[in-house]
């Protein structure tokens, strides 16, 4: 499992940026959610790396 935390807002950021954060649950500040380690889920935090904070349990 993966842990997601918005830290930085996605106003003013490309649209494919904002639906990457919405796609992974992430729709306000600091707001956590916890995701399956897929592929599919990293490449998806790779595009708002400078986003987010990933903890991995």
């Amino acid at each position: 499992m993966i842990e997601v935390t918005l830290v930085r807002s996605g106003i003013n950021r490309p649209e494919t940026q904002q639906r990457t954060l919405r796609g992974l649950g992430l729709t306000r500040m600091h707001r956590t959610v916890r995701l399956k380690d897929t592929p599919a889920i990293r490449g998806m935090i790779r595009k708002v790396i400078h986003m987010v904070k990933v903890v991995e349990k």
